[in-house]
């Protein structure tokens, strides 16, 4: 995470790290605004990708992502400072799963469900 430009050009902030698990944080900025003046869904979305990428690489083995799915629940605003905890659901050979809730002052505002594929021998 410390070295991830991107997620330092967003501003994400890494809380906390443990075994397939990640807490991290985005304020949202006018610069994440999009076309209706409202924070653009791919800013939540790459603050839980974010959380899912520290979580699952946690383990010390090479993970990449099969596949995503994300429900929006509300809407944020700027200013707002988002949370996103990931959690290791399952895990099992190659593959695992996580699930990231995405709040707002608690409240939850997006929940990020991923698998993964764990480079393993």
């Amino acid at each position: 995470m410390a070295s991830d430009p991107f997620c330092e050009n967003l501003g994400i902030e890494l809380v906390d790290l443990g075994p397939g698990t990640a807490t991290l944080e985005l304020t949202i900025t006018e610069e994440m605004l999009n076309f209706h003046g409202t924070p653009h869904g791919g800013a939540v979305y790459s603050l839980a990708d974010a959380a899912f990428a520290a979580a699952s690489n946690s383990h010390g083995t090479t993970a990449v992502a099969l596949e995503t799915n994300m429900s929006y629940l509300d809407a944020v605003e700027v200013g707002d400072t988002l949370r996103a905890e990931a959690r290791e659901t399952h895990m099992a050979g190659r593959t695992a799963e996580y699930q990231i809730p995405v709040t707002d002052d608690g409240e939850r505002v997006a929940t990020f469900r991923e698998r993964v594929y764990r480079f393993v021998d």
